[in-house]
């Protein structure tokens, strides 16, 4: 039987998708050792910038570098360019990373989601380099479960309210029937006014 420690793991439901006037991100809060629940308030979803935040599912260690690495590279762009970096472009990059690494893969599944010039935006980016834009994307081991109720739900040009109000129960539903899932939702809404995590005393209630 093999000794070695279990890694620290996101099971994961994690949701991304595109309102009227930005996007909205929502992610459950269980970390996994195993079958052990090793936390049930882990954070999933990263401010990248003040209109850019991305959600993470898979590897804990992986993804919290991902993380750090895309924060420094998005200040540098600003710094040499004069601009902020689109969506597009701090999704590209990460998939230029994970390609890059596919033979000893970052074990991870990321969403990139934001507001740019050029409007509101979801990128999925599978462990191998993968991206593709998405108007609503889903992660983890529940996202197929999320999906269906993102189906069902979804249509052009929501209201936040109730863009939340879908992402939220796309995540309460993953977690009624996947063992990765659980605890508490976390939602994240960003505009071109900028991103705000909605208070979970409200989301959870």
């Amino acid at each position: 039987m093999s000794s070695k420690p279990e890694v620290l793991k996101t099971g994961t439901t994690t949701v991304g998708l595109v309102f009227d006037k930005g996007v909205v991100l929502a992610t459950d809060t269980r970390a996994t050792m195993g079958y052990f629940i090793a936390s049930k308030d882990i954070h999933k979803i990263y401010p990248i910038t003040p209109n850019m935040a991305m959600t993470v599912a898979g590897s804990v260690g992986d993804a919290q570098r991902l993380v750090r690495l895309l924060t420094a590279e998005m200040k540098l762009y600003e710094m040499d360019n004069g601009k902020k970096p689109t969506v597009n472009a701090a999704s590209n990059l990460l998939a230029n990373v994970l390609n890059t690494h596919k033979f000893f893969p970052y074990f991870v599944q990321l969403l990139v989601g934001g507001v740019d010039e050029d409007g509101a935006h979801v990128f999925s980016i599978d462990m191998v380099g993968g991206v593709t834009e998405e108007k609503f994307a889903a992660t983890g081991s529940g996202s197929p479960i999320a999906y269906g109720v993102l189906e069902q739900g979804f249509k052009e040009h929501m209201k936040e309210k109730e863009a939340v109000e879908l992402a939220k129960q796309a995540v309460i539903m993953a977690t009624k029937r996947d063992a990765g899932s659980g605890e508490n939702v976390d939602v994240y809404v960003i505009t071109k006014k900028g991103g705000k995590f909605l208070q979970r005393e409200s989301v959870n209630r």
